[in-house]
């Protein structure tokens, strides 16, 4: 990157390692999930009116857990947008898409894509956009269950983790989405911290924080370094704005809803005569 030279991307959150991620005509879609009791909302969700103006849609699956694979997704090429699907090879035969396993490269576009491993199912993927790194873990994390491994599966977990970090070190990062799952207790975030010190991305972006948002704000204030920022992105549709110069990333973080439209098909419009329609409105109770 030349001394002035400024690299601009957009990442929006939507649910647990759902992010879209913009860099000029593309659009990268990771890990889609609307959530298992409807975390997001008509008014939350991805519609078409996300897709104008691309030239290029990338949706990636990492792999074929309910979390990280919602078949809506299926839906949206109906609509004429240029999308192409990368999954990772595990998924069912009936998914459609470029099915991709561990060392494998491709070219799509303006995207050069590279395929890692993962510690659990699927893969974990690295993106290059007109010269910015994108790394979304998927579900590639020191899975150590501390409380109720033994000694012996906590030491496998670990080698199992730094064979699949290896690789990944040596990368130059921009872009990070990784997980910080409280259900691992007390050492929830060691494979993000390990992930951070050893890769040392400029943006760390935590998920599959299982819907407790006070994990990841409180990993953004006490997992940055020297090299890393962190930033917690916790409610659904909350984008960042960046701007990498060569020494300096500037950070834009507010929440923007697409506008409701009768004609948008994946766009639920509320009706004021119909008592089960979701709404944000306070709900006087006698």
């Amino acid at each position: 990157m030349e001394e002035n030279e400024k690299k601009i991307a957009a990442v929006t959150f939507y649910h647990h390692s759902g992010f879209t991620v913009e860099i000029k005509d593309t659009l990268m879609v990771f890990d889609y999930w609307r959530g298992e009791h409807g975390e997001l909302t008509a008014e939350t969700q991805l519609t078409q009116r996300d897709f104008e103006g691309f030239k290029q849609v990338l949706v990636f699956v990492s792999h074929d857990h309910e979390d990280h694979l919602d078949n809506i997704i299926y839906s949206w090429s109906m609509h004429k947008y240029p999308i192409t699907y990368i999954i990772a090879d595990d998924l069912p035969e009936d998914k459609p898409g470029k099915r991709v396993k561990p060392g494998d490269t491709l070219t799509l576009g303006d995207a050069e894509i590279r395929v890692f491993s993962s510690t659990d199912k699927g893969v974990s993927f690295y993106v290059t956009v007109d010269g910015l790194h994108v790394f979304h873990a998927g579900d590639l994390n020191l899975w150590h269950w501390r409380e109720e491994s033994s000694l012996r599966e906590i030491a496998q977990a670990e080698k199992d983790f730094y064979e699949a970090m290896r690789p990944i070190e040596r990368l130059p990062i921009d872009i990070a989405m990784f997980p910080v799952d409280p259900r691992m207790g007390g050492f929830y975030d060691a494979g993000a911290n390990y992930f951070v010190m050893s890769a040392k991305p400029r943006l760390f972006i935590p998920m599959h924080w299982q819907g407790r948002a006070e994990v990841a704000t409180s990993f953004a204030r006490k997992g940055r370094t020297k090299y890393t920022e962190v930033l917690a992105l916790t409610k659904p549709r909350e984008r960042a704005e960046l701007e990498f110069g060569k020494h300096e990333l500037h950070i834009h973080v507010f929440t923007i809803m697409p506008p409701i439209d009768k004609k948008d098909e994946d766009v639920a419009v509320f009706d004021a005569n119909n008592p089960f329609t979701d709404t944000d409105l306070p709900v006087k109770l006698e």
